[in-house]
């Protein structure tokens, strides 16, 4: 999990300015990559799966674990550490990041820490996103002269892309009803399965029933069929709608 004390105290907006800089040869490199949980968002998995030429399921089974939050019972996805003294993450190489251009949001946004936040007066999504430094001990990158706001180290970094694809899964966690129960082991499932397990989604969508069950357009399943991003948002439509966080599917008349 991310080391509550390298959090510097600070709130910072997309405008905020700070000095950074990572590249081989700094005597920091790859210190980062080391004894550190990375969670991956579901846009993560899915460019890493596509990287490997393996399915979801294949991918999480040799890659990742899983984290049941306590208190809500929901499901996060963890990539696992290699079993080293350093416990490095498994795609660190010689040179640096082996799957650098399909590497996580966590590493893009480092030394960067986002946190969303929701308006108890507004009814749906995000409201709010803050930003914070993450400074840690071995980390030098501060330590160099170039400048950035964190709207230019976000565009420099491709994080965008990766904000904006994961939007619905974020939204999750966002739920109207502040007395929601636990998910139970059934709802976890439904909730790993649709939001990690993509290809495992999408077996559960056109091979099932569920097509009977829920009215879907034919337009959108059109486009579910041939672009995986489009099953992705219809994937977060369904949980969102299992938790009734809101009614974004409807079923059909009996």
């Amino acid at each position: 999990m991310l080391n509550i004390n390298a959090i510097a105290p600070e709130e910072l907006n997309l405008e905020s300015k700070f000095k950074f800089r990572c590249y081989p040869g700094i005597s920091c490199y790859k210190s980062c990559c080391k004894n550190i949980d990375i969670m991956l968002t579901p846009y993560d998995i899915m460019r890493l799966k596509r990287r490997f030429n393996m399915s979801s399921g294949e991918f999480l089974m040799k890659y990742t674990y899983v984290f049941i939050e306590p208190r809500s019972g929901y499901p996060f996805v963890f990539l696992n550490k290699n079993d080293d003294n350093e416990k490095t993450c498994p795609f660190l190489c010689e040179k640096g990041c082996s799957v650098y251009e399909d590497r996580p949001a966590t590493c893009r946004y480092y030394p960067i820490g986002q946190a969303s936040l929701k308006k108890f007066d507004l009814t749906d999504g995000i409201t709010e996103e803050h930003y914070f430094f993450v400074k840690e001990p071995h980390c030098k990158g501060f330590d160099e002269e170039k400048e950035w706001t964190i709207a230019e180290w976000r565009k420099d970094q491709g994080v965008d892309l990766y904000d904006d694809m994961n939007k619905g899964w974020r939204e999750l966690f966002f739920t109207r009803n502040l007395k929601a129960e636990k998910l139970d082991e059934k709802k976890q499932k439904a909730f790993y399965t649709a939001c990690y397990d993509i290809d495992a989604f999408r077996r559960f969508v056109f091979e099932s029933k569920f097509l009977n069950i829920f009215d879907v357009s034919e337009e959108r399943i059109k486009k579910m069929k041939e672009d995986e991003e489009e099953l992705m948002n219809f994937a977060f439509d369904y949980v969102k709608f299992l938790l009734m966080v809101k009614e974004t599917l409807k079923l059909k008349n009996k």
